[in-house]
Parts: structure tokens; C-alpha cells; sequence
């Protein structure tokens, strides 16, 4: 309603504080917040800003992009919160394919044969880096819009960046899958339907 109404600017660079309070959030719902969860954490905000440094810098991951000015401090380039955003999709879409997996299983009968641990591993880590891509595929053209970063050429978004998306989504859920910490948070999962719900209203009206 912000940014479609009122002083759209303002939102805009409201942006950071938004992303600040929902890591916040989610560490508030979090229960037991141990080592793994911690080290998880890490993963995702250092990988996430490494290879958005490699990918502004040398155009060998994502594309030829640069971020704008609305998100805050960088490091080469790179917003900070960039990091915390990397970490923001992969819990939200982890614990999302979990929370799904764990209602239809704990609704098949119990004459049903159960799905082995290890199909429901690989379920969590490519369905949750295919609900990764999906999210990064709504958000795109609006972050676009909104200068959070662009295109290099004429401006089109390349299908090298999303093959980039799915590779370390995967990575960073299959870290996330080995890590001993409870994964059940319905707060992350509201909030990725909001979040999806904010791109995608975005996308049709702006």
C-alpha cells in the first residue's frame, strides 16, 4: 500500500529495516536456537554475499547485474542485507517443504507405507530450491522496478541467473536438511506467503 499509494520512495528505502525485522522475527519464533542453527545462518549470509560478489564482480555467477543504492551498506558492492535475505528464502523454503511434507505424511494411514528418510531429504532439498527458484522468478522483475539491483545489455533477465538460483539453493537446503535444529517455525512459512504475496501484487500493479 506503501509504495503503490503513498510516498513510494520512502518504502523503498525502508527496505533494509524490513529485511532486519524479519530476521528478527524469525529468530524470535525460532525454538532451541543451537550451534547448527547458527552455523546454518552463517552459511547462508556468507555464501549468499560471496557469490553475489563473484556475480557483480566478474559476471560468472547470475549474470551481468549491480545493485542499487536502496539497500543499504555494501561490501564490494554487495548489501549487507543481501545476506540476511539469502538466509531469509532458504529457512522460509525449508521449513515450508518441511512443514508440507510432515502434514501429508502424518496424514497417510497407517496401512500406507511410509516415505524412506532418504526420499524425504531429497524432497526437502530440490522441492524447496524449486520453491527458491519460483520465489526468485516473482521477485525479479519487481526488485528490478523497485532499483534494488539491474541488468546489465538490454536489461532482461538472463535463465543463467535462475540456473544460479536452483544450484546454491540446493546447496545451501541440503546444509540446512543435515542440520540438527527444529525446523518447525509456522511463522517462516506465513511469511513466505507474505512475502510472495507482496512481489506478486507488485508485479501486476506497479
Amino acid at each position: 500500500m506503501g509504495i503503490l499509494f503513498f510516498n513510494s520512495r520512502l518504502f523503498i528505502l525502508l527496505t533494509p529495516l524490513n529485511l532486519l525485522l524479519m530476521f528478527f522475527l524469525i529468530l524470535y519464533t525460532q525454538k532451541n536456537i543451537n550451534r547448527f542453527f547458527l552455523l546454518f545462518f552463517a552459511a547462508c549470509f556468507l555464501l549468499g554475499i560471496a557469490i553475489e560478489i563473484a556475480g557483480t564482480q566478474t559476471a560468472l555467477v547470475f549474470g551481468h547485474y549491480a545493485y542499487g543504492k536502496v539497500l543499504g551498506p555494501t561490501i564490494m558492492g554487495v548489501p549487507f542485507v543481501i545476506g540476511l535475505n539469502w538466509f531469509i528464502i532458504i529457512y522460509c523454503c525449508g521449513t515450508a517443504i518441511q512443514f508440507l511434507l510432515s502434514a501429508i505424511v502424518n496424514k497417510l494411514p497407517d496401512v500406507t507405507e511410509k516415505p524412506r528418510a532418504a526420499l524425504k531429504k531429497l524432497s526437502v532439498i530440490i522441492d524447496g530450491a524449486t520453491l527458491a527458484l519460483l520465489f526468485d522468478w516473482i521477485m525479479e522483475p519487481v526488485a528490478i522496478r523497485l532499483g534494488y539491483w539491474q541488468w546489465a545489455g538490454n536489461g532482461n533477465i538472463p535463465l543463467y541467473n535462475y540456473l544460479c538460483w536452483f544450484v546454491f539453493s540446493t546447496v545451501l537446503l541440503f546444509i540446512f536438511d543435515i542440520g540438527e535444529f527444529d525446523k518447525r517455525n509456522k511463522f517462516a512459512v506465513h511469511l513466505l506467503l507474505i512475502q510472495a504475496m507482496f512481489f506478486l501484487l507488485l508485479r501486476t500493479f506497479l
